[in-house]
Order: structure tokens, then C-alpha cells, then sequence
């Protein structure tokens, strides 16, 4: 493999191989090149090697050296010039189809020879063999010739730069070009086999988009942008099955339609559904699915009544007219009777799947999912109005044969109907999207439902009729036909009834004692007969029973009334919840108006902004043409200066000037006389160097002899001169001795004046030396001491730092001790409040149930429950009954400082002054009002501890109260029974009565 320094060289090279017929060399030196690992970053170059590259390719129809070569650039150009890789497809699958186009232009030319060479001249026996051994004639043999090969190579080129751009969100635009090109290819001629290879290939990429989600550089689905060119492709694919007739390959493109929109969760536009759905309306019909077909034509009439604004009123009445004669095609029993279990589970799935196609539905859940049938469809025919659009034929024909009950005349009215509709039809003016409508379709369907109407209408009236006379009435067919219809209709349960050839009669019914719509029939008929005979005898009034209904008129009214009310205000509730409603979806309407409204003035402004940059990218193309025809309009004058007027190439009126071919024709006019001018010299030096042989050969003898006697003249000459050296030297030595005896008498002088000079400056060389090194060690003291003062300072700052981050520690470390030991006695505080007010909340229940007790006693009606000792409240522990005095009760008032419970708070008297304190038992004077306080918000815990410390219990009120004695009473509780201003108890009460609000 040859190794360029430039990547020029390599087309140069491959340029030199072309034209010397080398194609294949050239291709395999441009090919090493791009394969080369050396070449991997993008260069202008590039772009031209790639070009002839893939016309070497194209020329050659080496398409796996196109691919390999498109993969290694799509490679170099990925994330640097794009476009570039866009271009150069682009030129690839233009020269591919230039080729094929060639080819076949060429055949039919080769074809046309053939055809009109000589009329009457019989044929060639070697063209007749030719065609007996090979079965094909002229055509076949110069197409499989000429157009086979080289229209694989085009197949092969689509299939090429679809795998090439499958993963690239860069260049989709370019990907569903190429898509709808070798569409266009398939369609154009008639290549049903690539068809179908082709949509498995681009069902297979949006496979592995799907799959491969975290792939760098792959197109996202939920763009705008991205979603549109796909759908696109999809509808382009579908279009095209059609036209081929690939039906089953329109229906699988109508499931990725349906598909790809269950992926991105949206749906399409009104535009592309009118398409998805006439596509379907086609398909459903040549499969014979009546009822798919109906509810196709169903939504296609929503969405032109709803979106297409241009909808004339005759092309409504036929597209309503489609909807309802297909309706009505739909046969009218469900033929899926007497299946297995496996083809209705088959038919189920089926079901469900057509209706997931024809609703759109992008959510594939079960539950509230409509059941396709033709009653249903029918009713949404008669809801939506469709069948108010219809022309009057197809409205009369449907009352015929789903309201009326004409079983003699029935076929006979519907026949000219059917003649009438069967001339209706034509191309829709403004519903573009929508294919030729012809109700003629219809007809055979129709004539068939007709048929199975008036044989079960029959069936309900008779039970034996002739085979003529039933001829007769059915029009449309043949009586073997007419028994093939209903022998399907009898098979599935729709009509009972035997044909009798023998006896030429058909009988109709189970064949029992009475038939069930026969009995029915008589019963409507009975029905009838009694409300005529009522209507002519009229029965007698009766006397009037107002004098029964009279006692109970009043209750009834006031029900009915109620239920009058009741529903007038559900009315009036339903009335306003709809009302609410319609505001809600005005308003949702109103905000999608806006936002569509936005999205169009967005949208318009893109398209400006776009079409704005278009003609300014137009104007600056046209400019740089312009500057380049002004150029080469200038270097042709001075090309034309330069060059001969003779050797002058004439340009062509028709031949159009650019600056490229310009050039190119000045360096060909320029090479050519170069190489004329080369020429003229080379015979001028051919001429020259027999003039200067001829030259020298006659100078040569006369030379020798002007040599020899300049050896001569020159050997007396350098005589003469050797003998007057040697006497001027001589001259020249003597006076050099007189003058070194003339200088000898000033040496001593000499050397006294050097020892003089050398000792001085030896002497100034010392003092500078001593001076230097003084200046030396002065500097080297003063760096000294500069870095121990610098090293000193450091270690200061240091130490400083060291010792303020120990400080700083220890005071962080101070602060977390101390806030863990306020976090602690915190806890330990709250818990012993909350005991304190706990047992404060006790005494307080305990002390109002003994005030209950003792009120009760007091006003003589003392509980029961008191009499037993077993019973008495919690916390008493008195053995004798309580007996409460008067006295007792004045002095269990409570004095000022003293707890006062919760139902003597209010009372006046507890408001006089606080007696004076006393001692304590241990000496120590109590506390006034203020230190009590103090003492009980700053000392709970010593307090409770002086209670629970020890094995007594604190002092119960029952026992203050009563004033008797107990088994556990404090110390001073006899003074508290007795009443006496003791306030010894104090301050563990404030306390308790005060902690619990703080904590």
C-alpha cells in the first residue's frame, strides 16, 4: 500500500491511473486512503477524494467498496462536517440513478433498432435459435443485458445509504429522502419483491432505535421534527402498497403507523388520518371485512366534517352515502357460530386488535373497550347524523331494510333503489386525500342483505310457499342462488327453513307445533283486536271512589310534592353540573385555540425566518456567481493576451463560462505551449551542440601550439623573477641587522620600565581583591541575618496559629460539653417535672372527688358507695367515717400562700391577708410570698427529691380536710387538720403547682 504525504497526492495518483485506464488501481489506492488511520481527521480534501471515489464505484458497480468507503468517512466526518457526508451521498445515489436511467434508455433504444431494422426481411436463423433455446425475446434478453445490472446496483445503493444513515439524528431529512426515493423506485417499476424487503428494513431500524435507546447520536421519537419525517415515511409506504396492490403490506404499514404512534403517545394530524383511514377503507374492503370497512368510513366522515373546511355538500352526501351503504353491506348475523374455543379466542384477539386500528386507540387496556358490531355501528350512524347527509335513494333504502315490514313488496321497492345508486359516485373535488368514491361496490352486498331481509320476514308470516312464487319476489338472483344465501343464513341461525324440490315448495319454521315469531305475531295481532273493540264498546264509567281516596289525598300530595321538589333540584343540580361542564370544555377550547393559534404564528415566523435566510443565502450564491463569471471574463481577456491568436481555441456561443472550465482551458492552452516551447529549445540545442563540436574540433590543434609556447615565455619569466627575490632578500637582511644593533642599547632601560609597570599594577590588583571579599562577607552577614529574622518571624506566626486553633479547639470542645450537660439536666429536669405534675394532677382529682363527698354530705345525701371502708376514694387511707362540722369546714378555707385547689379559686374569701410565717421544725423561719415563688420556679427537683427520698408518702388533702389522724401523715398534718395558718408545706405545693406550667 503506497503512503501519500498529502491526501491531494492520492487523487492525483488515482487521476493518472484513470486516464491510462487503470480504474480498478485508482479505486484501490482512493480506498487504501480512506481506510487509512492516518487520514482520520477531516480535511476539504476529503470531500473531492469521496466524490471520484464513489463515481470509480459507480462506473465499476463495486457496492461493496461504496460501502465500506461511505461507513470509513461517515466515521472521519461525524462530529466535524456533516453536511459533507450528506453531500457525497447524495451525488452517490444521483450517479446510480443517472446510470440505471442510461441503461434503460439504452435498452428501449437497443429495442427500437431491433424493431424497425427491416420490415420485411424475415429473421435470422441464429436469432431464431437464440429464442428457442432461451424462451425469452429481444426485450427480455437487452433488459436482463443492460437494466438488471445495473438496477441491482441501484437497489443495492438505496439499501447502502438507508443502513449507513439508520442511527443518525443528524441527517433523518437525508434518511426519509432516500426512503421515499427507493419508494418511488419500487413504484416506478413494479418491483413488489424489494417493496417488501424494503419496509422489513425500515421496520427493522425503528426495531433497533427502539431498542438500543442509550445510543449516542440516535433520533429522538418525541421531536417534533423527527416524528413528522418518520410518519411521513410510514404514510409514503402505505400510499404505495396500495398502488402495487400489496394489501397484506399495506396492512402491516397501517400497524406501524399505528405503532409508532403507541410509542411516542400522540396522534397524528387530521391531514395524515384522512389518508390512514381512505388506506384502511381500501384494505378492509378487499379482505371482505364489511364491518372494519364501515366503521373506517365512519371516522373518515368525522374527520372531513370536522377538520375539512372546503367540504362541499355533494361531496358530503356521497361520503355520508359510503358510510351508511357500507353499514348496511355488513351481513346481519354473527358468523362466528359453531366455532371452537381457539378461533374465538382468535376472533377475540382479532377484534380487539381492528379496533385498536380503527379508534386509534394509543392505550392497549381492555376495560371499557367498544364492541365492534353492526347494530353499533348502525346507532353511532343515526347519533352522529350521518344518515341526515345521505341522498335520499340510500336514506329510503335504509328505512326498506332496517325499519319497514314489507315481506311481498320489500325486493321490489329496493330494486330500483338500487339501480339509482349503482350510477352514483365520482372523484371528490374537495377531499383530495379521499379515493374515487363508487357506491356501484355496494350493490352486490346490498342485493344479498335484501334477499336475507325478505326471506326472514317471510318466515314470520308463512310456513309453506312455493318456489315459483319466491322466485318472484326476489329479483336479483337465480333460485339456486338464492338457496346458497340461504343455506349460509340457516347455518348460522338466522332464518328456519327446508327446500322441498320435490314437492317444489319451501317451508319455513322449527317444524314444531307453532312457530315462536309466529306466536308472537298473534299476539301482537290479539292486542290490536282488543284495543279496537275497547275504542268501539267502551267499557262503562264506574261510580267515584273520591270518598276512599279523600283520607289519604293530603299525605300523598305532600309526597308527590317532596318528590317534585326533589327533582327539580336534581334537575336543577344536573343542569348546572352540565353547564359547568360546557364552561370547562369552552374553555379548554378556547385555550387549545390559542395555543394552536400560537403555534401557528411560531410557526409562520420559522417559516419567514427560513424563507428570509433562503433568499438571502440565494442573493449571496447569485453574488458569488456573478464575482465569478466578472473573474472568468477576466482571466479569459488575459488568457486570450497571452496566447497566440492562431493556436486560439474558438469558444461555443452555447457554451456555458465558468470560472472552473476557464481555468482548466488556460492550464491546457498553457501546458500545451509549454511543451511546444520545450520542443523549439530542444532542437535549438540540438543545432548548438553540432556548431560548438564543429567549434572545437578545429580550435583544438591551434590551442596546443598557443599552450606550448606560453610554457616557454612563462618558464623565462619565472626565471628572471626567482634572481631578483634573492637579491632583494638580500638587500633586505642587512638592513635588519644594523637596526638590531641600533636597538640593542635601549634594552635594559626596557625591562626596569616593565618591572616598574607589572609591580604597580599588581599592587592595585591586591587592594581590589581584599576590597571585593570585604564587600562579599558584608553581604553574605546581611543575608544571614535577614533569614533568621524571616525563620524567626515564621516560627512566631506559627506558634501564634498553633495556639490560637488549641484555644479555638478547647473552646469548641467546652461548648459541646457544655451544651451535652445542659442537654442532660434539661432531660433530667423535664422528666422529674412532668412526675411532679403528674402527681399534682392526681392530688387535684383526688381532692375535687373529696369536695364532691363532702358537699354531699353537707346538703345530707352522702353517695352509697361510701358506707364501705374497701370503697373510699384513691389516696384516703382514714379508718373512721367522715364527719365533717362546721368548724372543720370554715377551717379548711384556704389562707393566703396556701394551695388553693380549683374550686376555691373564685370564691371572695381566699383573699385576705397572708398570716405571718413561723418556723419550720427545724428552726429555720418560712419563706415569704416572693422566696416561695423563687423557690418553686428554681428548685423542683429538691423538692420532689425531699418527698421521694425517703419512705413517706407526701401529705394528703382528705386527711387536711377530715382532720382525723393517718397512717402516713407528715410531721405537721395534725396542724393542717386543725386548721392553723401553717404554711411549713408551702413551698413543695407552689412548686407543684407552678412547675408543670413552666415545663
Amino acid at each position: 500500500m503506497a503512503n501519500f504525504a498529502k491526501p491531494e497526492n492520492a487523487l492525483k495518483r488515482a487521476e493518472e491511473l484513470i486516464n491510462v485506464g487503470q480504474k480498478q488501481d485508482a479505486l484501490q489506492a482512493l480506498h487504501n486512503l480512506i481506510t487509512s488511520k492516518r487520514y482520520r481527521a477531516w480535511q476539504k480534501p476529503h470531500e473531492k477524494i469521496m466524490f471520484k471515489y464513489v463515481e470509480l464505484c459507480v462506473d465499476m458497480r463495486k457496492g461493496r467498496f461504496a460501502k465500506d468507503g461511505l461507513i470509513q468517512y461517515r466515521i472521519v466526518c461525524q462530529h466535524v462536517n456533516v453536511s459533507s457526508l450528506e453531500e457525497v451521498i447524495k451525488h452517490f445515489m444521483h450517479l446510480s440513478t443517472q446510470k440505471a436511467e442510461q441503461a434503460r434508455s439504452q435498452a428501449e433504444a437497443l429495442e427500437e433498432a431491433l424493431d424497425v431494422d427491416d420490415l420485411e426481411a424475415d429473421k435470422r436463423p441464429q436469432d431464431l435459435m437464440l429464442s428457442y433455446v432461451s424462451g425469452e425475446k429481444g426485450k427480455d434478453r437487452s433488459d436482463r443485458e443492460l437494466v438488471t445490472p445495473w438496477f441491482k446496483f441501484l437497489w443495492e445503493t438505496y439499501r447502502t445509504v438507508l443502513e449507513i444513515l439508520r442511527n443518525n439524528s443528524k441527517l433523518e431529512a437525508l434518511y426519509a429522502m432516500t426512503a421515499h426515493r427507493a419508494f418511488q423506485f419500487c413504484k416506478q417499476y413494479k418491483r413488489t419483491t424489494e417493496f417488501r424487503r424494503l419496509c422489513e428494513i425500515i421496520r427493522n431500524h425503528l426495531a433497533n432505535l427502539n431498542k438500543y435507546k442509550d445510543q449516542r447520536d440516535r433520533p429522538d421519537l418525541s421531536a417534533p421534527e423527527s416524528l413528522q419525517l418518520y410518519l411521513d415515511t410510514r404514510f409514503e409506504q402505505l400510499k404505495i402498497a396500495t398502488e402495487l396492490g400489496l394489501w397484506q403490506e399495506a396492512f402491516r404499514s397501517v400497524e406501524d403507523i399505528h405503532g409508532l404512534m403507541s410509542i411516542v403517545k400522540k396522534t397524528p394530524k387530521a391531514s395524515l388520518m384522512v389518508v390512514y383511514y381512505a388506506k384502511l377503507t381500501e384494505i378492509f374492503w378487499i379482505s371482505s371485512s364489511h364491518l372494519y370497512h364501515a366503521y373506517a368510513w365512519l371516522n373518515l366522515f368525522s374527520l372531513q366534517k370536522s377538520f375539512n373546511k372546503n367540504l362541499s355538500q355533494k361531496d358530503l352526501q356521497l361520503i355520508a352515502s359510503s358510510v351508511v351503504l357500507a353499514a348496511l353491506s355488513v351481513t346481519p348475523y354473527n358468523q362466528t357460530r359453531g366455532a371452537s374455543h381457539l378461533e374465538l379466542e382468535n376472533e377475540k384477539e382479532r377484534n380487539l386488535r381492528m379496533s385498536n386500528l380503527i379508534g386509534f386507540n394509543l392505550e392497549s387496556k381492555l376495560e371499557n373497550r367498544e364492541v365492534l358490531s353492526r347494530s353499533a355501528v348502525l346507532t353511532e350512524l343515526v347519533s352522529k347524523g350521518v344518515l341526515s347527509c345521505a341522498t335520499q335513494e340510500v336514506k329510503d333504502l335504509y328505512h326498506l331494510l332496517e325499519n319497514d315490514f314489507l315481506p311481498l313488496d320489500v325486493a321490489s321497492k329496493i330494486h330500483p333503489l338500487l339501480m339509482k345508486i349503482s350510477k352514483l359516485g365520482g372523484k371528490l373535488t374537495s377531499a383530495s386525500s379521499v379515493p374515487e368514491v363508487q357506491l356501484s361496490q355496494y350493490v352486490p352486498s346490498l342485493e344479498r342483505l335484501a334477499t336475507l331481509r325478505l326471506l326472514k320476514q317471510v318466515s314470520q308470516l308463512y310456513q309453506t310457499m312455493k318456489i315459483e312464487s319466491l322466485s318472484q319476489m326476489i329479483p336479483f338472483y337465480e333460485f339456486s342462488m338464492v338457496e346458497k344465501i340461504s343455506v349460509d343464513a340457516v347455518k348460522h341461525n338466522f332464518i328456519a327453513m327446508k327446500v322441498d324440490h320435490m314437492k317444489g315448495a319451501v317451508l319455513f319454521g322449527n317444524m314444531g307445533l307453532e312457530s315462536d315469531k309466529l306466536q308472537d305475531h298473534l299476539t301482537v295481532f290479539a292486542e290490536s283486536l282488543n284495543k279496537s273493540r275497547a275504542m268501539i264498546y267502551p267499557a262503562p264509567k264506574k261510580a267515584s271512589k273520591l270518598c276512599e281516596v279523600l283520607p289519604g289525598l293530603g299525605e300523598i300530595v305532600d309526597k308527590e310534592h317532596r318528590r317534585l321538589l326533589a327533582r327539580k333540584s336534581i334537575i336543577e343540580k344536573g343542569k348546572e353540573e352540565q353547564e359547568r361542564q360546557l364552561l370547562e370544555m369552552e374553555r379548554e377550547e378556547e385555550s387549545k385555540r390559542q395555543h394552536l393559534l400560537k403555534k401557528t404564528e411560531e410557526a409562520e415566523k420559522k417559516r419567514l425566518a427560513a424563507m428570509f435566510e433562503q433568499q438571502r443565502a440565494e442573493r449571496i450564491r447569485k453574488e458569488i456567481e456573478e464575482r465569478e463569471l466578472e473573474e472568468a471574463q477576466a482571466l479569459l481577456q488575459e488568457t486570450e493576451k497571452h496566447l497566440k491568436r492562431g493556436k486560439k481555441k474558438p469558444i461555443l456561443d452555447g457554451e456555458k463560462l465558468t470560472k472552473q472550465t476557464l481555468i482548466e482551458r488556460a492550464l491546457s492552452e498553457q501546458l500545451k505551449e509549454r511543451q511546444e516551447q520545450e520542443k523549439r529549445l530542444q532542437k535549438v540545442a540540438k543545432t548548438m551542440d553540432h556548431l560548438e563540436r564543429a567549434k572545437r574540433e578545429e580550435a583544438a590543434p591551434l590551442i596546443e601550439a598557443a599552450f606550448q609556447r606560453r610554457l616557454v615565455e612563462e618558464k623565462v619569466l619565472h626565471e628572471r623573477e626567482q634572481q631578483l627575490e634573492v637579491e632583494l632578500s638580500r638587500h633586505r637582511h642587512d638592513g635588519d641587522l644594523k637596526e638590531k644593533n641600533r636597538l640593542a642599547r635601549m634594552l635594559e632601560n626596557k625591562m626596569i620600565f616593565q618591572e616598574r609597570v607589572i609591580s604597580r599594577r599588581q599592587s592595585e590588583f591586591d587592594q581590589r581583591r581584599v576590597e571585593r571579599e570585604e564587600r562579599i562577607k558584608q553581604i553574605i552577614q546581611a543575608l544571614k541575618q535577614e533569614r533568621d529574622i524571616k525563620r524567626k518571624k515564621i516560627f512566631y506566626v506559627r506558634s501564634e496559629e498553633e495556639k490560637i486553633k488549641k484555644m479555638r479547639e478547647e473552646e469548641e470542645a467546652r461548648k459541646r460539653e457544655e451544651a451535652e450537660r445542659r442537654r442532660k439536666e434539661e432531660a433530667e429536669h423535664k422528666a422529674k417535672m412532668d412526675e411532679i405534675a403528674e402527681k399534682q394532677r392526681q392530688r387535684e382529682r383526688e381532692l375535687e372527688e373529696k369536695e364532691r363527698l363532702r358537699r354531699e354530705a353537707l346538703l345530707g345525701r352522702a353517695p352509697e358507695g361510701i358506707s364501705k371502708p374497701s370503697e373510699l376514694p384513691a389516696g384516703s387511707h382514714t379508718t373512721e367515717p367522715v364527719v365533717v362540722a362546721p368548724a372543720a369546714a370554715a377551717a379548711a378555707a384556704p389562707t393566703p400562700g396556701k394551695y388553693v385547689p380549683r374550686f376555691r379559686r373564685e370564691r371572695p374569701e381566699s383573699s385576705g391577708p397572708a398570716p405571718p410565717s413561723e418556723p419550720d421544725r427545724w428552726g429555720k423561719p418560712a419563706p415569704s410570698e416572693p422566696d416561695r415563688r423563687a423557690a418553686g420556679s428554681r428548685a423542683p427537683p429538691l423538692q420532689s427529691d425531699h418527698w421521694t427520698s425517703g419512705s413517706r408518702a407526701p401529705p394528703q388533702d382528705s386527711d387536711c380536710l377530715a382532720g382525723g389522724g393517718s397512717r402516713a401523715t407528715p410531721p405537721d398534718s395534725n396542724r393542717l387538720g386543725g386548721g392553723s395558718g401553717s404554711s411549713k408545706a408551702e413551698p413543695w405545693r407552689s412548686s407543684r403547682v407552678r412547675n408543670p406550667q413552666r415545663g
